[in-house]
C-alpha cells in the first residue's frame, strides 16, 4: 500500500533513495506510462501503443516492456536492458502532489513533491541523499524535480495529442499474437495503434493542423516504434531458453 507524503527536508532529511533496477524494486511492469513528448527518446527501444482507460474511456500512450503482467524483459542480470528508462518509471518512488498554501491572504494550490515512504527504495542507509548533510536539496532530487515537471509538462500536453487522434478516428484496436520458439503463444488485446489508412487519407488541412501543432511527429514516432516488437520477441525466446 503506497503511502505518499509531501517531502520536507525535516523529517526526511535522512532519507535515501536506492536507484538501482531490480525486480524488488518494482521494476518488474510490462508498460510503462508515457506521452508524446517522450516519443522521440522512446522509439529506439520500445514498442509504442495506446490503451483506453476502463474508468474515464480516455486513451493513454506506453510503451510495452513485456507481453504478460510482471514481466520487464528490459530488466536482465540486475540491469536495466536500454540506454534509456522511461521517465515514468524513473520517477519512483516520487510523485507530483499538491497542498494548499496562503499568499498575501489567498489561499493557492501548489505542486510539490511527494515520496512514497512504503516504496521498497526508500531507506535510510544506502543510495541517493535527497539533502545535503548541512540542509539544501541534493543535486539527486534536483534532477527529480526536473523529472517530474517534464512528465507533468508531458502529460498535459498530451490531452491535446490525444483529443487529435480521436477527432480524426486515427487510432484502431488490434490484437498483437505472439509465438515463441518453444511454439508457446501469447496475445495481447487492449491495445491500440496508429491507423495508416486513415492517416493517408486526411486531406491537406488535416495534415496542415496536425503538423502546426506539432502533433505529425509523435504519430510517426509510434509507428516506427512497432519495429521493437521484434527485439521483444527475441528477449523473450531467451528469457525461456535459459529458464
Amino acid at each position: 500500500m503506497a503511502k505518499a507524503v509531501p517531502l520536507n527536508s525535516v523529517e526526511h532529511k535522512d532519507l535515501r533513495v536506492i536507484t538501482e533496477r531490480a525486480e524488488e524494486y518494482g521494476d518488474n511492469v510490462w508498460y510503462a506510462l508515457t506521452f508524446p513528448l517522450e516519443f522521440r527518446s522512446l522509439q529506439a527501444y520500445y514498442p509504442i501503443f495506446f490503451q483506453k482507460h476502463p474508468e474515464t474511456g480516455r486513451f493513454f500512450a506506453l510503451a510495452l516492456l513485456g507481453f504478460r503482467e510482471g514481466e520487464n524483459l528490459f530488466l536482465e542480470h540486475g540491469k536495466w536492458q536500454a540506454s534509456y528508462v522511461p521517465l515514468s518509471i524513473r520517477r519512483q518512488p516520487f510523485l507530483i502532489g499538491r497542498q494548499t498554501v496562503t499568499e498575501d491572504g489567498v489561499e493557492k494550490q501548489q505542486r510539490v513533491i511527494h515520496i512514497d515512504m512504503e516504496n521498497p527504495r526508500v531507506n535510510t542507509e544506502r543510495g541517493e541523499r535527497l539533502f545535503m548533510e548541512f540542509g539544501g536539496n541534493s543535486p539527486y532530487l534536483d534532477n527529480i524535480g526536473d523529472m517530474l515537471e517534464a512528465i507533468h509538462q508531458g502529460l498535459n500536453a498530451a490531452e491535446g495529442f490525444i483529443d487529435a487522434l480521436v477527432e480524426h478516428e486515427l487510432l484502431e484496436p488490434f490484437t498483437l499474437e505472439v509465438q515463441l520458439d518453444s511454439g508457446d503463444k501469447n496475445q495481447l488485446v487492449g491495445f491500440y495503434t496508429i491507423n495508416e489508412d486513415k492517416l493517408r487519407d486526411l486531406d491537406a488541412g488535416a495534415l496542415a493542423s496536425l503538423h502546426k501543432a506539432g502533433y505529425l511527429e509523435p504519430i510517426y514516432m509510434a509507428m516506427a516504434s512497432q519495429s521493437n516488437v521484434r527485439q521483444l520477441l527475441e528477449a523473450k525466446n531467451r528469457r525461456v531458453a535459459e529458464a
